[in-house]
Protein backbone atom coordinates (compact mmCIF):
# COMPACT_ATOMS: atom_id res chain seq x y z
CA UNK A 1 0.00 0.00 0.00
CA UNK A 2 1.01 3.72 -0.51
CA UNK A 3 0.81 6.23 1.31
CA UNK A 4 -2.70 7.61 2.19
CA UNK A 5 -1.99 11.22 1.43
CA UNK A 6 -1.18 10.81 -1.99
CA UNK A 7 -4.64 10.99 -4.04
CA UNK A 8 -5.26 8.12 -6.71
CA UNK A 9 -6.93 8.79 -10.48
CA UNK A 10 -8.16 6.24 -12.79
CA UNK A 11 -7.87 7.12 -16.36
CA UNK A 12 -9.62 4.75 -18.95
CA UNK A 13 -8.09 4.62 -22.70
CA UNK A 14 -4.83 6.02 -21.11
CA UNK A 15 -2.89 3.73 -23.93
CA UNK A 16 -2.57 6.36 -25.81
CA UNK A 17 -3.55 9.46 -27.75
CA UNK A 18 -5.78 11.97 -25.13
CA UNK A 19 -5.86 9.35 -22.60
CA UNK A 20 -1.89 9.07 -21.80
CA UNK A 21 -1.66 12.78 -22.47
CA UNK A 22 -4.56 12.98 -19.51
CA UNK A 23 -2.44 10.05 -17.15
CA UNK A 24 0.89 12.06 -17.94
CA UNK A 25 0.00 15.30 -16.59
CA UNK A 26 -1.88 13.85 -13.49
CA UNK A 27 1.12 11.95 -12.88
CA UNK A 28 3.44 14.95 -12.54
CA UNK A 29 0.53 16.60 -10.61
CA UNK A 30 1.30 14.26 -8.11
CA UNK A 31 -1.55 11.46 -8.33
CA UNK A 32 -1.13 7.85 -8.21
CA UNK A 33 -2.26 6.85 -11.84
CA UNK A 34 -4.02 3.65 -12.34
CA UNK A 35 -3.43 3.34 -16.18
CA UNK A 36 -6.46 1.58 -17.68
CA UNK A 37 -7.05 0.39 -21.02
CA UNK A 38 -8.30 -2.98 -22.97
CA UNK A 39 -6.57 -6.45 -22.89
CA UNK A 40 -5.07 -6.15 -26.05
CA UNK A 41 -3.59 -2.34 -24.78
CA UNK A 42 -1.56 -3.73 -22.14
CA UNK A 43 1.50 -3.06 -23.89
CA UNK A 44 0.80 0.68 -24.79
CA UNK A 45 -0.71 1.14 -21.06
CA UNK A 46 3.11 -0.34 -19.79
CA UNK A 47 4.61 2.22 -22.04
CA UNK A 48 1.96 4.93 -20.44
CA UNK A 49 3.10 3.78 -16.82
CA UNK A 50 6.80 3.60 -17.47
CA UNK A 51 6.72 7.39 -18.69
CA UNK A 52 5.09 8.50 -15.43
CA UNK A 53 7.11 6.40 -13.48
CA UNK A 54 10.48 7.50 -15.50
CA UNK A 55 9.45 11.18 -14.38
CA UNK A 56 9.06 10.31 -10.71
CA UNK A 57 5.98 9.90 -10.61
CA UNK A 58 3.41 6.80 -9.45
CA UNK A 59 1.50 4.79 -11.94
CA UNK A 60 0.17 1.14 -12.41
CA UNK A 61 -1.33 -0.49 -15.40
CA UNK A 62 -4.80 -1.99 -15.71
CA UNK A 63 -7.52 -3.96 -18.01
CA UNK A 64 -10.88 -2.29 -18.28
CA UNK A 65 -14.19 -2.70 -21.14
CA UNK A 66 -15.65 0.09 -19.96
CA UNK A 67 -18.81 -1.63 -21.41
CA UNK A 68 -18.97 -4.50 -19.56
CA UNK A 69 -20.33 -3.93 -15.68
CA UNK A 70 -18.52 -6.25 -14.03
CA UNK A 71 -15.06 -4.91 -15.66
CA UNK A 72 -15.85 -0.97 -14.02
CA UNK A 73 -16.61 -2.50 -10.88
CA UNK A 74 -13.37 -4.47 -10.53
CA UNK A 75 -11.31 -1.56 -12.16
CA UNK A 76 -12.47 0.62 -9.26
CA UNK A 77 -11.90 -2.02 -6.79
CA UNK A 78 -8.34 -2.89 -8.19
CA UNK A 79 -7.55 1.23 -7.86
CA UNK A 80 -8.74 1.28 -4.16
CA UNK A 81 -6.53 -2.12 -3.65
CA UNK A 82 -3.46 -0.32 -5.98
CA UNK A 83 -3.71 3.10 -3.35
CA UNK A 84 -6.11 2.89 -0.98
CA UNK A 85 -8.67 5.36 -2.64
CA UNK A 86 -10.37 6.17 -5.56
CA UNK A 87 -10.38 10.56 -5.98
CA UNK A 88 -10.12 10.87 -9.63
CA UNK A 89 -11.72 9.12 -12.21
CA UNK A 90 -11.44 10.04 -15.82
CA UNK A 91 -13.74 8.54 -18.26
CA UNK A 92 -11.92 8.77 -21.47
CA UNK A 93 -12.49 5.58 -23.43
CA UNK A 94 -14.20 6.42 -26.56
CA UNK A 95 -14.38 5.56 -29.82
CA UNK A 96 -15.25 7.22 -33.42
CA UNK A 97 -16.75 6.07 -36.69
CA UNK A 98 -16.75 8.31 -40.15
CA UNK A 99 -19.65 7.16 -42.10
CA UNK A 100 -22.77 8.72 -43.73
CA UNK A 101 -25.96 7.87 -41.95
CA UNK A 102 -27.80 6.11 -44.76
CA UNK A 103 -24.33 3.85 -44.42
CA UNK A 104 -24.31 3.25 -41.09
CA UNK A 105 -25.27 -0.10 -39.74
CA UNK A 106 -27.02 -0.69 -36.36
CA UNK A 107 -24.43 -2.91 -35.35
CA UNK A 108 -21.96 0.32 -35.93
CA UNK A 109 -24.67 2.73 -34.38
CA UNK A 110 -24.73 0.52 -31.07
CA UNK A 111 -21.00 0.13 -30.70
CA UNK A 112 -20.26 3.64 -30.54
CA UNK A 113 -23.01 4.26 -28.26
CA UNK A 114 -21.58 1.50 -25.97
CA UNK A 115 -18.51 2.89 -25.65
CA UNK A 116 -19.14 6.23 -25.76
CA UNK A 117 -22.37 6.39 -23.74
CA UNK A 118 -23.04 3.10 -21.90
CA UNK A 119 -19.14 3.18 -20.65
CA UNK A 120 -19.15 6.17 -19.19
CA UNK A 121 -22.36 5.59 -17.62
CA UNK A 122 -20.46 2.54 -16.00
CA UNK A 123 -17.82 4.42 -15.47
CA UNK A 124 -19.18 7.55 -13.46
CA UNK A 125 -21.36 5.05 -11.27
CA UNK A 126 -18.64 2.69 -10.48
CA UNK A 127 -16.44 5.61 -9.40
CA UNK A 128 -19.59 7.12 -7.57
CA UNK A 129 -20.08 4.54 -5.38
CA UNK A 130 -16.81 4.00 -4.59
CA UNK A 131 -16.31 7.67 -3.52
CA UNK A 132 -19.63 7.64 -1.49
CA UNK A 133 -18.69 4.34 0.29
CA UNK A 134 -15.14 6.40 1.10
CA UNK A 135 -17.51 9.39 2.32
CA UNK A 136 -14.74 12.18 1.32
CA UNK A 137 -16.34 13.35 -1.81
CA UNK A 138 -14.14 13.11 -5.18
CA UNK A 139 -13.95 14.28 -9.02
CA UNK A 140 -15.42 12.15 -11.66
CA UNK A 141 -14.53 13.72 -15.34
CA UNK A 142 -15.67 12.45 -18.37
CA UNK A 143 -14.87 12.56 -22.39
CA UNK A 144 -17.33 14.92 -24.00
CA UNK A 145 -16.03 16.64 -27.51
CA UNK A 146 -16.73 19.49 -29.35
CA UNK A 147 -19.46 17.69 -31.13
CA UNK A 148 -21.11 17.64 -28.09
CA UNK A 149 -22.12 21.35 -29.38
CA UNK A 150 -21.51 21.43 -33.01
CA UNK A 151 -21.64 18.00 -35.04
CA UNK A 152 -19.84 16.89 -37.85
CA UNK A 153 -21.40 16.14 -40.71
CA UNK A 154 -20.34 11.98 -41.25
CA UNK A 155 -19.96 11.61 -37.49
CA UNK A 156 -23.51 11.57 -35.81
CA UNK A 157 -24.04 8.66 -34.21
CA UNK A 158 -20.75 10.01 -32.55
CA UNK A 159 -21.86 13.68 -32.29
CA UNK A 160 -25.09 12.00 -30.41
CA UNK A 161 -23.08 9.84 -27.91
CA UNK A 162 -21.12 13.09 -27.26
CA UNK A 163 -24.66 15.19 -26.85
CA UNK A 164 -25.60 12.51 -24.71
CA UNK A 165 -22.48 12.59 -22.30
CA UNK A 166 -22.93 16.13 -21.81
CA UNK A 167 -26.37 15.43 -20.55
CA UNK A 168 -25.30 12.68 -18.49
CA UNK A 169 -22.76 15.14 -16.63
CA UNK A 170 -24.95 17.56 -15.79
CA UNK A 171 -27.73 14.75 -14.25
CA UNK A 172 -24.93 13.00 -12.50
CA UNK A 173 -23.57 16.32 -11.17
CA UNK A 174 -27.01 17.06 -9.44
CA UNK A 175 -27.24 14.04 -8.11
CA UNK A 176 -24.11 13.59 -6.85
CA UNK A 177 -23.42 17.08 -5.18
CA UNK A 178 -24.65 16.21 -1.93
CA UNK A 179 -22.04 13.39 -1.48
CA UNK A 180 -19.26 16.42 -2.00
CA UNK A 181 -18.67 14.85 -6.10
CA UNK A 182 -18.01 16.80 -8.73
CA UNK A 183 -18.55 15.61 -12.12
CA UNK A 184 -17.68 17.80 -15.47
CA UNK A 185 -16.43 17.00 -18.65
CA UNK A 186 -14.22 18.22 -21.42
CA UNK A 187 -14.65 18.71 -25.20
CA UNK A 188 -11.45 19.20 -26.83
CA UNK A 189 -11.90 20.32 -30.53
CA UNK A 190 -9.20 19.02 -33.26
CA UNK A 191 -6.66 16.95 -31.61
CA UNK A 192 -3.57 15.57 -33.05
CA UNK A 193 -4.37 11.98 -32.69
CA UNK A 194 -4.80 8.77 -34.45
CA UNK A 195 -8.47 9.12 -34.07
CA UNK A 196 -8.48 12.65 -36.10
CA UNK A 197 -5.66 11.10 -38.63
CA UNK A 198 -8.91 8.30 -38.99
CA UNK A 199 -11.37 11.29 -39.37
CA UNK A 200 -9.49 13.15 -41.35
CA UNK A 201 -8.58 10.63 -43.57
CA UNK A 202 -12.64 9.78 -44.15
CA UNK A 203 -13.79 12.61 -44.28
CA UNK A 204 -11.07 13.30 -47.35
CA UNK A 205 -12.43 10.31 -49.28
CA UNK A 206 -16.18 11.59 -48.68
CA UNK A 207 -15.27 15.25 -49.44
CA UNK A 208 -12.95 14.02 -52.40
CA UNK A 209 -9.87 15.48 -50.80
CA UNK A 210 -6.11 14.43 -50.22
CA UNK A 211 -5.39 13.34 -46.62
CA UNK A 212 -4.58 16.24 -44.73
CA UNK A 213 -6.45 18.40 -46.59
CA UNK A 214 -9.71 17.63 -44.48
CA UNK A 215 -8.10 18.56 -41.14
CA UNK A 216 -6.27 21.25 -42.21
CA UNK A 217 -10.04 22.53 -43.93
CA UNK A 218 -11.70 22.24 -40.50
CA UNK A 219 -9.09 23.98 -38.78
CA UNK A 220 -9.18 27.00 -40.50
CA UNK A 221 -11.97 27.94 -37.85
CA UNK A 222 -9.55 27.42 -35.52
CA UNK A 223 -9.04 31.08 -33.74
CA UNK A 224 -5.78 30.73 -31.88
CA UNK A 225 -4.22 29.19 -35.30
CA UNK A 226 -3.71 25.74 -34.40
CA UNK A 227 -4.66 21.93 -34.11
CA UNK A 228 -4.95 20.97 -29.90
CA UNK A 229 -2.29 18.26 -28.72
CA UNK A 230 -2.79 16.03 -26.10
CA UNK A 231 -1.63 18.29 -23.39
CA UNK A 232 -3.83 21.12 -23.87
CA UNK A 233 -6.52 18.34 -23.03
CA UNK A 234 -4.56 17.84 -20.23
CA UNK A 235 -4.56 20.95 -18.64
CA UNK A 236 -7.71 21.31 -18.33
CA UNK A 237 -8.59 17.68 -16.61
CA UNK A 238 -5.45 18.40 -14.13
CA UNK A 239 -7.63 21.57 -13.17
CA UNK A 240 -10.88 19.62 -12.71
CA UNK A 241 -8.88 17.26 -11.14
CA UNK A 242 -7.11 19.63 -8.42
CA UNK A 243 -8.86 21.26 -5.42
CA UNK A 244 -8.97 24.43 -7.29
CA UNK A 245 -12.26 23.31 -9.37
CA UNK A 246 -14.10 22.45 -5.78
CA UNK A 247 -16.76 24.63 -6.68
CA UNK A 248 -17.44 23.86 -10.61
CA UNK A 249 -19.44 20.78 -11.09
CA UNK A 250 -21.67 20.09 -14.43
CA UNK A 251 -19.70 21.77 -17.00
CA UNK A 252 -18.98 20.30 -20.07
CA UNK A 253 -15.73 22.57 -21.04
CA UNK A 254 -13.94 23.41 -24.74
CA UNK A 255 -10.93 22.84 -25.52
CA UNK A 256 -11.19 23.84 -28.97
CA UNK A 257 -8.74 26.98 -29.72
CA UNK A 258 -11.96 28.93 -30.28
CA UNK A 259 -13.39 26.41 -33.02
CA UNK A 260 -16.84 26.69 -31.67
CA UNK A 261 -17.35 30.72 -31.54
CA UNK A 262 -15.83 31.30 -35.18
Amino acid sequence: MMSPQKRVAVVTGAGRGIGRGIAERLGRDGLHVVVADLPGMQEAAAETVDSITREGGAASAAEVDVTDEASTEALVRSAVDTGGSLDVFVANAGIAQVQSLLDYSVEDFEKVMDVNVKGVFLSYRAAARQMMEQDSGGKIIGAASIVAFRPFALLSPYSASKWAVRGLTQAAAMEWAKYGITVNAYGPGIVGTAMWDLIDEKLAEAEGLNKGEAIKKYAGDILLGRVSVPDDVASLVSFLASGDSDYITGQTMLVDGGMQFS
